[in-house]
């Protein structure tokens, strides 16, 4: 089992662990008002005991749900426990209301919960400075308690985050080793016949702090725009193309993915592919199938700088062999 831990930086405190939620209710405190699903308040019953208000957060895409939620009641401490949609809706209202005493519970592997990366919800001004929760409580327990084939899918979403940190060119020597032990946990959560949680919990974690130094790349520059094209599900989406953004990492970065490979073991690639099938997913949907959807999600994907922080950015042809070959 992964040893737990408690790490206090200059604007931020995480805790991690077997347990952690519980261990850590004296930094929660008590009145905050929660923004959760259904499920994950039902999974957290001493966290959802000390809330003031709970706030069931619906489905839908990040800006708009953040926009249809406030106000929040004034002067408390947010909580988030939840997913990344959930993490990424109380960030923009954080960010929207002023500077907010935010708290993250995360119950998925999206990493949400270390970055600064949202969405601005409808209204606000872009140039409006990003949020990050100033105390992080990653229990193994929730963080990784999706079934397996969810589990999986989110194990992609971090990997991606892991191999971005590792080579784009916005990164830095520590975010870099951050996200190669990243995938070293990553991948051996998924070494045995049963998934290693707790491994995974701390290499989602790890990836999650890493691409917040180095920003998103390629492959969520991909993912994101055909999770808002197609309208699929953003774990699914990840997953799918997973194998073929690390097939044009490689193409780019031949002599990082060799050393990569060596560090865990096997082919990237393989790990991709492994959680593609653990996920069961199914391809892009209507990005695979029609020309003039993957059209569009190419053109959106043309206009994130994110795309070229692995040099040569992707030309139009390239985004759409890459999404092809995502889509059986």
């Amino acid at each position: 089992m992964t040893s737990g831990f408690i790490q206090v930086e200059p604007q931020r405190t995480i805790a991690f662990g077997r347990g952690a939620v519980d261990e850590s209710l004296n930094l929660l405190g008590e009145g905050f008002t929660l923004l959760a699903t259904e499920r994950a308040a039902a999974a957290a019953p001493s966290v959802t005991a000390r809330a003031g208000t709970i706030v069931i957060v619906p489905a839908g895409l990040v800006e708009e749900v953040a926009a249809e939620l406030r106000p929040l009641p004034a002067g408390r401490r947010i909580v988030a426990l939840g997913g990344g949609r959930v993490v990424d809706v109380a960030k923009a209202l954080a960010a929207a209301d002023g500077p907010s005493d935010l708290v993250a519970i995360p119950t998925t592997l999206s990493g949400a919960e270390m970055t600064g990366m949202h969405r601005h919800l409808v209204g606000v001004a872009p140039d409006t400075p990003h949020v990050r929760p100033t105390l992080v409580i990653n229990d193994p327990a929730l963080s990784a308690s999706q079934y397996p084939s969810d589990l999986a899918a989110s194990s992609a979403n971090a990997v991606g985050h892991a191999v971005t940190a590792v080579l784009s060119e916005r990164s830095n020597a520590i975010a870099s080793a951050v996200g190669a032990e990243a995938l070293q946990r990553l991948a051996d959560g998924w070494s045995g016949l049963e998934p290693d949680r707790d491994s995974l919990a701390l290499g989602a974690l790890l990836a999650g702090w890493a691409v917040d130094r180095s920003g998103l790349g390629l492959h969520h520059a991909m993912a994101q725009t055909a999770v808002r094209t197609a309208s699929l599900s953003h774990a699914q989406a990840n997953a799918a193309l997973l194998p073929s953004t690390v097939a044009a990492f490689r193409r780019r970065r031949p002599e990082d993915l060799d050393r990569l490979d060596s560090l865990l073991g096997l082919q990237l690639e393989s790990l991709a592919v492994d959680l593609a099938k653990r996920a069961g997913t199914s391809g892009l949907g209507s990005i695979g199938t029609d020309g003039a959807v993957r059209a569009t999600a190419v053109e959106a994907v043309l206009r994130r700088g994110e795309i070229g922080r692995v040099s040569p950015a992707p030309d139009g042809a390239e985004l759409d062999e890459i999404y092809l070959s995502a889509s059986p």
